[in-house]
């Protein structure tokens, strides 16, 4: 079990900008203490390493939910005192991991070290930020899921929280430019809630996957606020330009764009870079390749199971 304070006193780098950090994601300090989360032992390779990763992306969440996940060899009582020893850990141990993700793409006769704990240091200070956003995530699942009997359920619980919670800290460091490791870090999320969201995609506040499974958003995805989407939902692309040796041109918009206020009912498939235009309704199982206008209401048209038609306005 990895001990994160002493780990923390041992390090050279000064990490004294942490704890008004800290503090501030303490405020207010409404979350009850949760049970203990231990953190293993990290790999010693020199490509990123997943169980590295996944300690790290677990310090961060138990700082944005200050209480739930508890860090051992911190009273739990101590609110500020384990979310101070969860930054301590990130921002001793992610810049070793950044480093390595550039190490595959430029080589090691670069230095990266100040940049990888450059990187870092934002990733930490937008903590606050994102705390915020997820908030916003964690009363969705609680309104949108009858089922939900508070929002510390929600936390502790649902899959698509955990996965939303993963992402965003990916997307932060897919938006440096930092390579492998935000895919790496939503990877470790899809494996575990089946839910596969691109560290590319832009996705909005408020948004609610209930169940989860099979979800896919793809990388230029664009998701506005106050989206709702059940499990199955594929927001992909249609089709694949190729260069002259019939590979797959990278880049380019290919996802679709779902405005605020849209659901997306289970095994509904959107394809290509279309548009979902604002409080719309998407049914189960509906095929839909093309743009559909604010406030339209799909469903599968009966005895054509690949395609869907307007059956009225929202």
């Amino acid at each position: 079990m990895t001990d994160l304070q002493g780990s923390a006193s041992d390090a050279s780098p000064s990490l004294d900008w942490l704890p008004s950090i800290a503090s501030s994601l303490c405020q207010p300090p409404s979350l009850r203490p949760r049970g203990q989360q231990p953190f293993p032992s990290s790999c010693s390779r020199r490509t990123p390493s997943c169980v590295g990763l996944r300690e790290i992306v677990d310090a961060l969440r138990s700082a944005l939910f200050p209480g739930y996940f508890c860090v051992p060899a911190v009273p739990e009582g101590d609110l500020c005192g384990q979310t101070l020893a969860a930054l301590e850990y990130a921002a001793l141990h992610l810049p070793d991991q950044i480093e390595r993700g550039f190490l595959l793409v430029q080589g090691p006769e670069v230095d990266l070290s100040d940049r990888a704990r450059a990187i870092t240091r934002e990733l930490v200070t937008q903590l606050p930020r994102l705390q915020g956003v997820l908030d916003t995530d964690a009363q969705a699942a609680f309104d949108g899921d009858p089922a939900a009997t508070c929002r510390e359920e929600t936390i502790a619980c649902y899959p698509g929280v955990l996965a939303i919670t993963y992402y965003r800290l990916a997307h932060e460091l897919h938006r440096q430019g930092v390579p492998l490791v935000p895919r790496m870090i939503t990877e470790l999320a899809h494996s575990q809630t089946g839910i596969d969201i691109h560290p590319g995609a832009q996705i909005g506040e408020r948004l609610f996957i209930d169940h989860g499974t099979g979800v896919v958003i793809g990388e230029t995805a664009v998701i506005g606020d106050r989206v709702r989407m059940y499990q199955g939902v594929t927001l992909g692309a249609l089709s694949f330009p190729a260069d002259e040796r019939g590979h797959p041109v990278k880049g380019g918009a290919r996802h679709p764009i779902v405005e605020d206020d849209v659901i997306l009912y289970a095994g509904a498939t959107i394809l290509g870079r279309v548009t979902i235009g604002r409080g719309s309704v998407v049914g189960g199982g509906v095929w839909l390749t093309h743009s559909v206008p604010s406030g339209s209401i799909l469903s599968m048209t009966k005895g054509n199971g690949d395609s869907a038609s307007p059956s009225g306005a929202a």
